[in-house]
């Protein structure tokens, strides 16, 4: 059964950090130069929160913010779930469908690690299907060379 630490161990290092001071238009700037859509709010070693594409519609443009003159911590998210790196990926599922949320926040010894999203857990399931049915193709050919000969 493979890991919250199979899955950090296939991604690329995170890269995409943006200072909590920073205004929201920097963050967007980021964000669309990292081709992702969040961003991990981290500073001094600190992890403070994800600021989103959602936070971004939700916390700021249908609240009449600027994104000028707002900073990310004042809309990012902070109440995400953690998880370790010995958690499954069907513990990360479930944890995801019940806080109806796209980003799990990874720690070990207290360090923040990464970020599992709804897309890493999505294509682990299909790794799974893929090898689910390589198995089954597999032994539907034994079956049917076992009746041919």
């Amino acid at each position: 059964m493979r890991t919250v630490a199979n899955i950090l161990m296939s991604k690329t290092p995170a890269f995409n950090f943006v200072d909590p001071d920073a205004k929201v238009i920097e963050a967007l700037h980021i964000m669309n130069s990292v081709n992702l859509s969040y961003l991990v709010v981290y500073k001094n070693d600190t992890f403070y929160g994800i600021f989103s594409e959602r936070d971004y519609s939700r916390n700021v443009i249908l609240k009449g913010l600027h994104s000028d003159s707002c900073a990310v911590k004042e809309v990012m998210s902070v109440s995400l779930p953690v998880i370790d790196m010995q958690d499954t990926a069907e513990h990360c599922m479930e944890l995801l469908n019940t806080h109806k949320t796209r980003y799990l926040i990874v720690f070990e010894h207290n360090q923040f690690k990464g970020v599992v999203t709804i897309n890493d857990i999505l294509r682990e399931a299909l790794k799974s299907k893929e090898m689910v049915f390589d198995e089954l193709t597999l032994n539907q050919a034994m079956e049917w060379q076992d009746k041919i000969f």
